[in-house]
């Protein structure tokens, strides 16, 4: 089915999807037209009040069940000041804990991800099982029996586990995880992340503050002024959809061309590298431009029965070619592919409102065929293991380097800084959101709702 841009706005990518259907488009939300003040993207104090109010309140996604699928297997998750401890236990359950020893403070776990049997603090021997549960003290007896009495473990936090990935509250107090994120059953769990491995995960620093780079990514309205090269290859306007909490998406058309170029007919070069990149042979496709996407979509579907894939059937035709562009409140979106899955996470800096780290996985469901990837646009480095057999390391990128994340995602990285400066000008007085930045909106408004202790 082609997609009718014509139609008007909003873009509906399927106005005939059934009302119970994952890709049909949501009613609207009012977030109001309030032009909120410049000063929460460069101001110490605002970045204070989020330390304070919203950081330790929220569901922050802290990992992947890939990444310690055995018992002892470990990993950790660095957030501004605090550093966290996410175990496998024997029972196949994940624990959380901060990653500090009681006695000192010392970190526990200094590497990024291992397997043990037990922690050991690097600082006096102290041990801990992985469960949290102390274990030994060292000299126990020259300790005064009160101050230990009651056996002082690793510090214990909430953990929730949805769809594959490992969620982390701070203060115990947040809504169970599934309310919390404010989707409906069945949009994560679909893809399957359980069965996917992390294949590339880069942590790369940059000169903006973190809701400067959530703003940027949460809409396609840049796209043809920042990303001209896609313009063949995907529609910018996409349909835009708002969940509770917080949570949004934006589902962006692949495999045809933007409505804003003038031959909609002939088959260029992007729209045959989609094919390609789909697994299909372009030389071999007979229609136009406007036939390409569903003539991908059911080249997917074929492949997939070929292949013995049973989850596709869980997909719309739209999914197999359309990226779920889903933002997970406050600082996560995720390119959701029946292939594979994009993470981008917006860490803040631990001090600096105009630092944050744009930390990207790209997660991989292995298939032994040559034509079966993820969309290109995640941008996968050639030549590396996507077999799931070696988990990457982590490839850390300072502020200043190229994050080389691929053309567009490196087009942003140039781009944002810039953005930031212009922020704090005195001719700026505040972002005007159009319709086609009703996410960004969205989620700004959940942030004032938790800086206000509404929430």
């Amino acid at each position: 089915m082609a997609i009718n841009i014509k139609a008007g706005w909003p873009l509906e990518v399927n106005p005939n999807a059934p009302a119970h259907s994952l890709e049909r488009k949501q009613p609207a939300i009012d977030d109001g037209l309030d032009i909120p003040h410049p000063s929460r993207y460069y101001s110490s104090e605002f970045m204070e009040k989020e330390w304070r109010h919203l950081w330790p309140r929220v569901w922050l996604l802290a990992g992947v069940v890939s990444d310690i699928a055995q018992d002892g297997d470990y990993t950790t998750f660095e957030f501004g000041p605090e550093s966290f401890l996410l175990a496998r236990q024997a029972d196949g359950k994940v624990k959380a804990f901060y990653n500090v020893c009681p006695h000192r403070g010392n970190r526990i776990a200094l590497n990024e991800r291992g397997s043990v049997e037990q922690f050991t603090c690097t600082f006096h021997g102290w041990q801990f099982a992985c469960d949290g549960k102390l274990k030994t003290i060292t000299d126990e007896n020259t300790f005064n029996p009160k101050l230990i009495h009651h056996r002082p473990g690793l510090t214990e936090i909430r953990c929730e586990v949805l769809g594959g990935i490992i969620f982390i509250n701070m203060d115990g107090k947040a809504r169970p995880l599934r309310e919390y994120i404010g989707l409906p059953a069945g949009y994560i769990e679909n893809y399957e992340i359980d069965k996917m491995n992390v294949v590339h995960h880069v942590r790369s620093e940059w000169a903006a503050n973190w809701k400067t780079g959530v703003d940027a990514f949460y809409e396609t309205y840049h796209l043809a002024f920042v990303h001209p090269q896609t313009q063949t290859v995907m529609e910018d306007f996409s349909q835009y959809d708002l969940y509770p909490n917080g949570a949004s998406r934006m589902i962006v058309p692949l495999c045809m061309k933007s409505h804003r170029v003038g031959d909609q007919d002939s088959v260029d070069a992007g729209l045959r590298f989609m094919m390609q990149d789909a697994g299909m042979d372009p030389d071999g496709y007979k229609g136009n431009a406007q036939g390409v996407r569903e003539a991908v979509q059911q080249s997917k579907r074929a492949r997939a029965q070929r292949l013995g894939l049973k989850h596709y059937e869980k997909f719309t035709n739209g999914q197999l070619t359309d990226s779920w562009a889903t933002g997970l409140f406050p600082n996560v979106q995720m390119g959701m592919h029946p292939e594979g899955v994009f993470i981008m996470r917006f860490v803040p800096h631990a001090t600096d409102p105009e630092k944050f780290t744009y930390d990207t996985m790209i997660m991989y469901r292995h298939v032994d065929d040559k034509d079966y990837t993820v969309p290109a646009w995640m941008g996968l480095p050639a030549g590396i293991d996507v077999t799931g057999q070696t988990r990457p390391n982590i490839k850390h990128v300072p502020l200043g380097q190229k994050p080389e994340l691929g053309e567009v995602l490196d087009q942003d990285s140039d781009l944002l800084p810039v953005v930031q400066q212009g922020i704090k000008s005195r001719g700026f007085r505040g972002p005007l959101w159009s319709e086609q930045e009703t996410r960004v909106r969205h989620y700004q408004r959940e942030i004032d709702r938790y800086l206000n202790d509404e929430k």
